[in-house]
């Protein structure tokens, strides 16, 4: 299934309302960990899937990559990054994940960031990243962690006075699709456990190096209210590996 919620109109002003739309990268909360598992950039070729508005490719450039190709399905997170993006060593086109089809070796990083959970066949795009980094060629991808997207309700339990009281996990071994709501929109994501995260890597033909498991930064607790209680569970999974 190839989901593109993002070119529907209310679902794209939500979007584009949110911190991380409007404030870039720092205002991810995944973000301060994830840029330490990137391998270093400069004189790379870089390919980032799902690359919305941009952020992470402008970032590559920032960091001397050679060239960088943004793919995204959705042509309202195209234009957006097009125009907040004046670089030639940038190309950003249309074409879903599922369906990237690049040259053997092509690539030295491959970076997805809150893209893959969308994916119904995530083995089959493993596959095809593998195939277009080079020998030693690193791939780092951020998702929903399946604490998260285990039961399709997505939300904390709440108390009776509308207090947080735990985040109830279920249902964590039924992989696959899974209904939910976000940003007042049904949305269908896809369910997988930790380990089939990672054993779908080992034989795609990566070796993984590291992985992390999102909480805020110190800084982001002190500034936002609520941030806090993101160190009860694990929002976003994050994975370093690369291609053996």
């Amino acid at each position: 299934m190839k989901q593109n919620k993002y070119d529907e109109a209310e679902f794209f002003r939500n979007y584009s309302q949110m911190a991380r739309s409007t404030q870039g990268l720092e205002a991810a909360g995944e973000w301060y960990k994830l840029r330490t598992m990137l391998p270093e950039l400069k004189d790379k070729n870089v390919l980032d899937l799902g690359c919305g508005f941009g952020w992470h490719c402008r970032y590559a450039r920032e960091q001397q990559a050679r060239s960088v190709i943004g793919v995204d399905l959705s042509e309202n997170m195209l234009q957006r990054a097009r125009e907040m993006t004046d670089d030639s060593r940038i190309e950003y086109r249309k074409m879903a994940i599922e369906d990237i089809e690049f040259a053997p070796e092509q690539f030295d990083v491959v970076i997805s960031s809150l893209a893959l959970h969308y994916i119904e066949q995530l083995d089959q795009v493993f596959a095809q990243i593998h195939a277009c980094l080079v020998e030693g060629g690193a791939l780092v991808y951020s998702v929903e962690h399946p604490i998260f997207t285990a039961r399709a309700a997505q939300d904390w339990h709440y108390g009776p006075q509308g207090e947080i009281m735990h985040w109830p996990v279920d249902d964590y071994h039924q992989e696959g699709k899974r209904g939910t709501n976000f940003l007042n929109q049904d949305v269908v994501k896809y369910h997988r456990t930790l380990a089939t995260h990672l054993n779908e890597l080992i034989q795609a033909g990566f070796v993984i190096q590291q992985v992390a498991e999102s909480k805020p930064s110190t800084e982001m607790m002190d500034q936002i209210p609520g941030m806090r209680d993101e160190n009860r569970r694990p929002m976003f999974l994050m994975i370093a590996a690369v291609k053996a």
